[in-house]
């Protein structure tokens, strides 16, 4: 058999939708998912932030209601039918794509961060559903300084974008891809 071939060969043997670290994906893009909505609604429904805010926590964290009808740090705002759809569209696409690198990936760490990023996306997606905008929540700010207002959802994404960071570089060029 050939070099080809047995490339070829391996390369169907990838499992599709269900791998090695399927299972660890699934548990902690759950816990992600529940732990933004469950404290989006709450601070949304059952605290109901909009009447009741903003809430000063320290000195430099307040919780404030923000709707993001966009992307990160507010980025592409959308605030047509259309735009909600194709925003909620991209992340469907998105997360699917996302679950299958992490049923083909071979490290835990990556497993963990994709994990990470698809309940984050998951979570915010829902909000774009059930909202038509992201519900975002904490405000860090120092003085005059002020940074975004993100969700639990951000946290996720972030963090897990910074675990497939590290696992690239701890693994050299081009390992995230595998």
């Amino acid at each position: 058999m050939s070099d080809t071939e047995k490339t070829g060969s391996a390369h169907l043997k990838q499992p599709l939708l269900w791998g090695r670290f399927s299972p660890l994906v699934l548990i902690v893009a759950l816990i992600g998912l529940v732990l933004d909505q469950a404290t989006k609604l709450w601070l949304v429904h059952g605290f109901d932030l909009a009447a009741n805010g903003p809430v000063g926590l320290l000195p430099v964290v307040d919780i404030v209601l923000v709707w993001n009808r966009g992307i990160s740090y507010g980025l592409f705002q959308q605030h047509s039918d259309l735009g909600r759809w194709l925003l909620a569209g991209l992340t469907v696409v998105v997360t699917v794509g996302l679950w299958i690198w992490s049923a083909r990936c071979a490290s835990r760490l990556l497993a963990l961060a994709l994990a990470l990023v698809i309940g984050g996306a998951v979570g915010n997606g829902i909000d774009r559903l059930a909202y038509g905008a992201v519900v975002d929540f904490v405000h860090f700010h120092v003085g005059t300084f002020s940074w975004y207002v993100f969700n639990l959802a951000d946290v996720w994404i972030v963090a897990g974008v910074v675990g497939l960071l590290y696992d690239s570089f701890q693994n050299g060029p081009n390992s995230a891809a595998k």
